[in-house]
């Protein structure tokens, strides 16, 4: 039985992140189902200057992402009576990547206003994993709020915030996008050779005198 992830991309600025996911999960052989919303849409021309349509989805998401699509599946985001929203369909688990606090919110209070906030919705009470990918700096309460709410529903809650270690100062734009792309391939339980990881200094001493 196919049992896809489901990405959702929604209105934030930061698409490079989801098309970083997407490359990861598509070079692992798992499966996808992609929900991009109608803010998202907007985001990814103003970003990339590629429209993806729903007619000619899979030639212009094959244009998005620079490669071969696999085994992945297109669903639009106000098909409110498609497999991902409901509960009996197949998913391992769902990313939204990037995350709009709009989206933060209307996952967080069960607005499901369209498909990728019921989709989200549905893996929460379903009890699988859920990683969420807000980018938005700096922060309100609300937005805050929404955040604790998404963590105690059980989601796993990581902020584009990249690691230099492994890269240091030089690094490139797309080692930092790969590091969060390997972070949220990592919360999903997927392998992937996405970013460097911490391996220690042995034999060194803080320059604090500890460990």
């Amino acid at each position: 039985m196919r049992t896809p992830w489901i990405v959702g991309v929604s209105g934030a600025s930061g698409t490079p992140y989801a098309r970083a996911v997407l490359g990861g999960l598509l070079d692992a052989g798992e499966s996808v189902d992609l929900v991009i919303s109608k803010a998202a849409r907007l985001t990814i021309l103003d970003e990339t200057g590629i429209a993806v349509r729903d007619a000619h989805w899979k030639d212009d998401l094959a244009a998005w992402l620079g490669r071969d699509l696999g085994d992945l599946a297109y669903w639009p985001p106000g098909d409110l009576a498609a497999g991902p929203s409901s509960g009996s369909y197949p998913v391992r688990g769902m990313a939204v990547v990037p995350a709009s606090t709009a989206a933060c919110a209307g996952i967080a209070i069960g607005l499901s206003k369209d498909l990728l906030q019921r989709a989200a919705e549905v893996n929460l009470k379903e009890r699988r994993r859920v990683v969420v990918v807000p980018r938005e700096t700096p922060v309100t309460r609300s937005h805050l709020e929404h955040l604790i709410a998404l963590h105690d529903a059980g989601a796993v809650v990581l902020p584009a915030s990249p690691g230099f270690y492994g890269s240091g100062a030089e690094a490139t734009a797309q080692q930092l996008i790969d590091f969060i792309a390997g972070k949220v391939l990592d919360a999903l339980g997927v392998q992937h050779t996405l970013l460097t990881r911490w391996a220690g200094k042995l034999g060194q001493r803080s320059p604090l005198g500890g460990p």
